[in-house]
């Protein structure tokens, strides 16, 4: 006989994602939890926070797909690969069957559209060509400033030290 709890979990720091699986029968559910994650984590976990008792698990590991440079490199490099983090995915059969609730009819009170807009806009930025794109942007705006500092269209005139230490002073409250 499994003994459940022996590891108590009040307030886990790990996120634990239930994935929907339309193979899976009702009696299995998947997860993806850290890969510091073991068995025997994942069987208390359920356990203690929803008292659900498990009856097997399984674990895998998925490794990612090697790609050209990393994500989030301002300027790609060539011939710099990275791997991104492996995801770890465990199946749990239950003694009870669980049934997913259906999805509703109207997403409004959920802001799904909203979420949906972020989700893209966050997308966009991390790509490497959005960074590239933002960065000869800002070049371009710093080169016509200093030519026209060059033709004498604009005049130079630095920032007293003064206004600075103010502007700090105004931010700063003891």
């Amino acid at each position: 006989m499994v003994r459940f709890g022996r590891k108590e979990v009040y307030l886990p720091n790990a996120v634990i994602a239930l994935i929907k699986s339309e193979h899976l029968p009702a009696t299995h559910a998947k997860f993806r939890v850290p890969l510091t994650f073991s068995k025997l984590d994942l069987r208390d976990y359920l356990f203690h926070a929803y008292g659900l008792r498990t009856d097997k698990i399984r674990s895998y590991v998925q490794q990612q797909r090697v790609q050209h440079d990393r994500p989030d490199a301002t300027v790609p490099q060539q011939n710099k690969w990275f791997r991104p983090k492996a995801i770890k995915h465990m199946t749990v059969e239950m003694d009870k069957p669980f049934v997913w609730p259906e999805d509703p009819e109207s997403w409004e009170p959920w802001s799904k559209e909203i979420y949906s807009q972020l989700q893209d806009d966050a997308d966009g930025r991390d790509k490497p060509a959005t960074k590239i794109k933002e960065a000869r942007e800002e070049a371009q705006t710093l080169a016509k400033q200093a030519r026209e500092l060059l033709q004498g269209k604009k005049r130079w005139r630095p920032t007293p030290v003064d206004e600075v230490v103010e502007e700090v002073d105004r931010d700063v409250k003891i």
